[in-house]
C-alpha cells in the first residue's frame, strides 16, 4: 500500500498537471476566437465564392484556362493534407490519418497513383515513410496561416497540375463544425469545376444566365482562377487552425477535469491512509500502556 508520502508527490504533480493544462486550455480558447473569428468572414466569401464558380461554370469551357481542363483517365492524383504541428489536440489528427488510411485502402485497386504533400508537422510524421511524399511545406505554419502563404502553396500545386504529370489535386482537410467537432472530409481543387460544390450554391446560383463580362472572358478566367485556387487553399488553412484550437482546447478541458477527479480521488487514499496509521499508532500505544 503507498505510503502518505506517496501520495502526496502523486497529487502534487497532479496539481501541477492541472495548471498546466487549464492554461493550455485558457491559451486555445484565446487563439480559437480570432481563428473562429477569421474562419467565419471567410465562409461568407467563400459562400459568394461558390456562387460565382458555379455561375461560371455553366458559361465557360474547359478549354479556355488550363487549370479548368479535366484529364479524360485520372491516372495520378496528388494528395495535400492539412494537419497540425503539435499535438495534445484530442482525435483532431488521428481522425484525418484514419480518414486518409481509408480513402487508400479503398482506392488500392484502381490503378490511381496517389502522392501526398502536407501542411503540418503530425500528418508528414506519420506518412513520411507510408506512402510516396511530393512535398512537405515545413514553412507554412498550421497554426498561423496567412493569406501570402496560401498563395505561395497555390502557385506551386497550379505547378503540378499543369507541369509534372497530375491528373487531379485534392485537399484532405477537417471541416471545423464546432469546439468539439471537427470532420474529416475530401474536398476537390484542381481542375477547379462545379462538382463538389454545396447544394446551395448550386441552387442559388443560376448556371444557364447569360453573363456580360469585361474584359473578355478569356481574360477574366486568367485573372480570376487562380485566385479562387489561392482562397480555397486559404479557406482550408483557417478550418484546419480554428479545428486545431477547438480540439486542443476541449481536450485540455477533458485533461484538467480529469486531474481533478484523480487529486480528490488521491486525496481520499492519502486521508484513509493517515487514518489508518494513526489507528495503528494508537493501538500500539494502548497495547503497551495494558503490558506495563
Amino acid at each position: 500500500m503507498p505510503s502518505i508520502k506517496d501520495y502526496n508527490r502523486k497529487i502534487s504533480s497532479l496539481k501541477n498537471t492541472s495548471k498546466i493544462t487549464k492554461t493550455m486550455k485558457m491559451v486555445s480558447a484565446s487563439k480559437l476566437r480570432k481563428a473562429q473569428e477569421s474562419q467565419r468572414q471567410a465562409k461568407d466569401f467563400a459562400h459568394e465564392v461558390n456562387q460565382l464558380i458555379a455561375r461560371i461554370g455553366g458559361q465557360v469551357d474547359s478549354s479556355m484556362h488550363p487549370l479548368l481542363e479535366s484529364a479524360e483517365e485520372v491516372k495520378k492524383v496528388l494528395v495535400v493534407m492539412f494537419s497540425s504541428d503539435k499535438g495534445l489536440c484530442g482525435g483532431f489528427n488521428n481522425n484525418l490519418i484514419r480518414h486518409a488510411e481509408q480513402m487508400l485502402e479503398e482506392h488500392q485497386d484502381d490503378g490511381i497513383e496517389y502522392e501526398f504533400a502536407f501542411i503540418g508537422r503530425r500528418g508528414f510524421n506519420h506518412f513520411q515513410k507510408r506512402v510516396k511524399v511530393w512535398k512537405f511545406f515545413e514553412d507554412i505554419p498550421s497554426a498561423a496561416p496567412d493569406s501570402k502563404a496560401a498563395s505561395r502553396v497555390a502557385k506551386r500545386l497550379e505547378k503540378a497540375f499543369l507541369e509534372e504529370g497530375f491528373d487531379r489535386v485534392i485537399m484532405l482537410c477537417n471541416e471545423f463544425v464546432s469546439p468539439l467537432s471537427q470532420i474529416p472530409e475530401i474536398r476537390s481543387l484542381l481542375p477547379l469545376d462545379t462538382s463538389d460544390l454545396p447544394e446551395e450554391a448550386l441552387e442559388t446560383a443560376s448556371p444557364d444566365a447569360d453573363i456580360l463580362a469585361e474584359p473578355e472572358m478569356g481574360q477574366l478566367l486568367s485573372f480570376l482562377v487562380p485566385r479562387l485556387v489561392t482562397f480555397k487553399v486559404f479557406y482550408a488553412l483557417l478550418e484546419n487552425t480554428a479545428g486545431e484550437h477547438g480540439a486542443r482546447m476541449t481536450a485540455m478541458d477533458n485533461a484538467t477535469t480529469n486531474a481533478m477527479n484523480l487529486i480528490e480521488e488521491n486525496t481520499l487514499l492519502r486521508n484513509r491512509a493517515r487514518q489508518a496509521a494513526i489507528t495503528t499508532e494508537l493501538i500500539e500505544i494502548i497495547s503497551g500502556a495494558e503490558a506495563l
